[in-house]
């Protein structure tokens, strides 16, 4: 198996979000199981595309919801838009991730509460992004813990008690 298929998707999510996040989460520190804004995130996803397989893994990755018919569909489900990117990239990962394992799917990214949904596929571009991109999560996991730099978002952090007190 290739080092890369051993990266979650949320490691890539977190990348965008927060490298020291990125690195606690990679070494296990984890805090979001106590976060309720975490807790409200799972209960949306539960409330949300009721006639669909919901919480596939496949090795590493958890996708939200995936639909099987003549294409394979998978969808991600976020609360607010505000770390679109981030959102994108986890999403892209996916579809990179079941096409390495040889299986061709799109995506759609979705924002219940905006009434917003996003097609995505995995173009070359893409692709050639995500490669890179893993070798990066690679080099903040294998470093020294990056030190927390405050950002709009940390407030509503799980991490920010670790960070900040």
């Amino acid at each position: 198996m290739l080092k890369e298929m051993y990266i979650r998707g949320v490691q890539v999510n977190y990348y965008f979000v927060c490298k020291t996040k990125l690195w606690l989460f990679s070494h296990n520190i984890g805090f979001e199981n106590e976060s309720d804004l975490v807790k409200l995130g799972k209960i949306l996803h539960l409330e949300v595309y009721d006639r669909l397989s919901k919480d596939v893994r496949i090795g590493p990755i958890a996708i939200d919801a995936v639909k099987v018919g003549d294409t394979v569909e998978i969808r991600e489900i976020k609360k607010s838009d505000k770390l679109e990117k981030a959102h994108v990239f986890q999403t892209l990962y996916y579809l990179y991730y079941l096409k390495k394992h040889g299986i061709r799917a799109k995506a759609i990214l979705t924002y219940p509460k905006l009434k917003k949904s996003v097609e995505l596929e995995l173009s070359e571009d893409a692709e050639n992004e995500i490669n890179d991109l893993l070798e990066s999560i690679e080099s903040v996991v294998k470093g020294e813990m990056p030190k927390p730099s405050y950002k709009s978002q940390c407030r509503r952090c799980a991490y920010y008690e670790f960070c900040f007190s």
